[in-house]
Formats: structure tokens, C-alpha cells, sequence
């Protein structure tokens, strides 16, 4: 179905009412529009959300000292060990360093770093500037490796050369450097757990799940990540990727290098929570490990059904927007709302692909909104056009969904509080519950 014409032109084709009679799909997983004021975020801000959560690894950014300013220090990504991924390392470059190159300025930077924390990886981030002026680093960081006998991996995550997506590809290739080429023959019965960022330390309440059915994680890539947990990550005999914008990308190619087959899966919401801990359960485990999740399901299932049915009381009739980075957290957060009787009216993400749009496009009803790549006019037109009564969505998306006098759930990095598995579906109710039904809305 065509969108009115208040909607850049340009824009048209990645924006659309669902009709399940039309066959034409939606455009997407492309460089944003110029002049469209896009919610996307640069290759850059894509290699640091993958790799920051690396508790142990040091993170330089080669480029002026703004760039070094994006740190994981104000989000919730937890850790069970060094706390030096807060911290960000600059080469600080200026206009002399842009004339003459600041390739001297890298590599002092990487001895001070190894004189001062002797650390056993860093990661060495090129910048928008660095993309332009041309300074090697791969070879910086190879003089560094033979000189120090220590892993100093280039991210090549220059802004302009693309977008959040490329940036996600460039930390993966980075991860694949750290691990190697070799593939292990001594298999451990356990997963890889591929695309969770540890936020508000979501994940240890699904490692604690995997424990209790008999299963082992092996590397926590990179939520909570290790150094040496990471270059075990070949002995593991699955990955799991809950994030798969981030790191299906990873998943593939370790299939690929190390013949460790991969599964997409969401502990988002108790349906997708339960499907996943089946599903692991089946591919790694015998009929006894079956039975321990089937078990393990109905006693978590139970603990919440009357909570869950006190706020879907409260919730049902209700209308969503949603607004998030990766395609297969918006699916999830559509289940979700099902489950609490919300209708999902509009929803847009920042990296689907495809496949996705046409799972949203399946599981939405007739006349939902469907965006790839929003800016913020578009968000507040559908939003208000469709009547939502509550926007999910990140930090950014916030102050617009207050100024329309619309509820918000922060859904994004920033946040302190568990939304994955059974305790989070209750964390997530409460929550939608408590702002939707706030009595401000009576006087706004």
C-alpha cells in the first residue's frame, strides 16, 4: 500500500502498510537516505557496541578525541571481572597529525598502553579522519604484535565508508582475527552465546537457565566477554545468536571456519524464552536434558502466570509503537505485546534484513506501519496517525514520545534493568503497565 505523500519521496519504498495480498518487499539493510535526518549510527558506533563489552580489552580509538567520547561507560552492560572496557583510549588527532599522518602518534599510544597496564589484547578503531588521511594501521598493529608478543587487532570502522550494519561486520572480523583459523577437536558440549550484551546482566540469568537443563557456555561473545574465554570459542558444538543484526554475520562465518553449526534464538518474552531452551536442549542434549527444560519451562511458567494476567488485564485494547536496532528483537517485542493483549500498530528497526520485514509483515495485522531506518517525522506522523499509546524504542527515541504525550519503554543499551527471560517478561509487563497507565496522561 502506497505512503502519503507528506513522506520523503526518497523514502517511500522503506516505508509501508502491511497488506498481505501485496508481494513487493520493503526496502532495506541500505546506506541511509541524505537529508533524512536517519536514527542510524556510523560504522564506528556499530565496531564498539559488538566490541566494548570485552571486560578485559582495551579499546584505542585512533582519530580526534570526540570519537573516543562513545563509551560504554553510561550503558548497562555488566561484567564479573575487569572493569578497563569503560574506559576509552584516544590518539587525540589534530590538524598537524591530519598534514603530516598519525601513524608515530598510534604507536606511541600502543607502547604507553602496554607500559602502563600490560594488557592481553587491544583494539585498535579507525575513525573517519584515519579513512582519509590513509594512516596504516594494520601495519602499526602488526609491529606491535611482534614487538610486545600480545593480540593488537585493527577494526577497520571508518564512519563515512557505511553504516551501524558495516561497523557490526567490521567488529565481527576483528572477533575472527582474536579467535584464529584453527579448528578445535576436542568439543565441548556447550554453546557460544553470540549477540547479548550483558545489559543490566542479562546474561547470567540465561546462563543460570542453561546450567539447571545441563548445559555449558562456553564464550560469552562479547556480553561479559573474556580474552581467554573468546580463543576457546572453537571447542564449543553450537552458537546461539540472539542478536542476529550484530552477529549473524559471525555465526555464519564461524560455521564456516570452525564447523560449529549456528541457531537464531530471543529470550525476549516467556513464548520465544521457552522456544530457545527447547531448542538448545534438543540439538546438544539427550531426552534426560529435554525433560529438564520441559520441567525446568512449566515451574517458570507458573511462578509469573498471575502476575502476567493481572497487568494484561490492565493492558489489553492497548496500542505499541516500536523502534529498535535489530529486526529480530522487534519480532520478539511484537510476541510480547500479543501476550499482553497490546496490538503492535507500528514498527520500524535500524538493521533488519529481509527476512525479518517479512516475518513482522506475518505476524502484524492488516494496516500495520512497517519502517526501516526511521527518522524522527516519520516516527511521530505514524505514531500519532495509528493512535499508539505506547513508543519502545532507545534513549533517542524518548523525548519525542513524551513530547507526543505517549508512553516509553526504554528497550536499549542505556538501561538498568533485566527485560530477557521469565523474570524480564515480568520486568517488561510492570513496567508497560505502570507508564501506560500512569494518571499523567489524564493531564497532558
Amino acid at each position: 500500500m502506497e505512503v502519503e505523500s507528506q513522506v520523503l519521496d526518497e523514502r517511500k519504498e522503506f516505508v509501508c502498510y502491511n497488506s498481505k495480498n501485496e508481494s513487493s518487499r520493503l526496502r532495506c539493510d541500505e546506506n541511509s537516505v541524505s537529508g533524512a535526518v536517519s536514527q542510524r549510527a556510523c560504522v564506528y558506533c556499530g565496531a564498539r557496541v559488538v566490541l566494548n563489552p570485552i571486560t578485559d580489552a582495551f579499546h584505542l580509538i585512533h582519530g580526534p578525541i570526540g570519537c573516543a567520547s562513545y563509551t560504554w561507560d553510561l550503558r548497562g552492560s555488566l561484567t564479573s571481572g575487569s572493569e578497563i572496557f569503560r574506559n576509552s583510549y584516544s590518539t587525540d588527532l589534530s590538524e598537524t597529525d591530519v598534514i603530516f599522518g598519525g601513524e608515530k602518534k598510534l604507536t606511541a599510544a600502543i607502547d604507553e598502553i602496554v607500559e602502563k597496564f600490560n594488557p592481553k589484547v587491544i583494539f585498535v578503531y579507525a575513525t573517519c579522519i584515519v579513512g582519509i588521511i590513509g594512516d596504516d594501521i594494520d601495519a602499526v598493529c602488526k609491529k606491535a604484535e611482534e614487538k610486545y608478543s600480545l593480540r593488537v587487532i585493527p577494526v577497520k570502522s571508518p564512519g563515512f565508508s557505511g553504516n551501524k550494519a558495516s561497523g557490526y561486520r567490521a567488529a565481527c572480523n576483528a572477533i575472527l582475527k582474536l579467535i584464529g583459523n584453527k579448528k578445535s577437536k576436542n568439543k565441548i558440549n556447550g554453546i557460544n552465546y553470540l549477540g547479548d550484551f550483558n545489559l543490566a546482566g542479562e546474561i547470567w540469568v540465561v546462563q543460570s537457565y542453561l546450567k539447571r537443563i545441563g548445559i555449558e557456555v562456553v564464550a560469552k561473545i562479547t556480553g561479559d566477554g573474556k580474552y581467554d574465554e573468546l580463543i576457546k570459542a572453537p571447542e564449543a558444538k553450537l552458537n546461539i545468536v540472539q542478536c542476529a543484526g550484530s552477529m549473524e554475520y559471525l555465526g555464519k562465518k564461524m560455521e564456516e571456519i570452525y564447523d560449529i553449526p549456528y541457531i537464531r534464538v530471543s529470550f525476549l518474552g516467556i513464548a520465544d524464552t521457552e522456544n530457545s531452551l527447547l531448542q538448545i536442549a534438543s540439538i546438544l542434549g539427550d531426552e534426560d536434558t529435554i525433560k529438564k527444560a520441559e520441567k525446568f519451562i512449566e515451574a517458570e511458567k507458573a511462578k509469573i502466570q498471575k502476575t502476567i494476567e493481572y497487568h494484561r488485564k490492565r493492558l489489553i485494547g492497548k496500542k505499541a509503537a516500536i523502534y529498535v536496532g535489530g529486526g529480530y528483537k522487534a519480532i520478539s517485542l511484537i510476541k510480547q505485546f500479543n501476550e499482553l493483549g497490546i496490538e503492535t500498530v507500528m514498527v520500524g528497526t535500524q538493521t533488519g534484513k529481509p527476512r525479518d520485514y517479512e516475518i513482522i509483515k506475518n505476524i502484524t495485522k492488516e494496516g500495520t506501519v512497517i519502517l526501516d531506518d526511521a527518522n524522527p517525522y516519520e516516527l511521530e506522523k505514524f505514531m500519532l496517525e495509528k493512535g499508539a499509546d505506547i513508543l519502545v524504542g532507545g534513549v533517542k527515541e524518548r523525548p519525542l514520545a513524551y513530547k507526543l504525550g505517549v508512553a516509553f519503554c526504554d528497550h536499549n543499551h542505556e538501561r538498568k534493568h533485566i527485560l530477557s527471560g521469565f523474570e524480564g517478561a515480568v520486568n517488561f509487563a510492570e513496567e508497560i503497565d505502570l507508564t501506560v497507565n500512569s494518571p499523567v496522561w489524564k493531564y497532558v
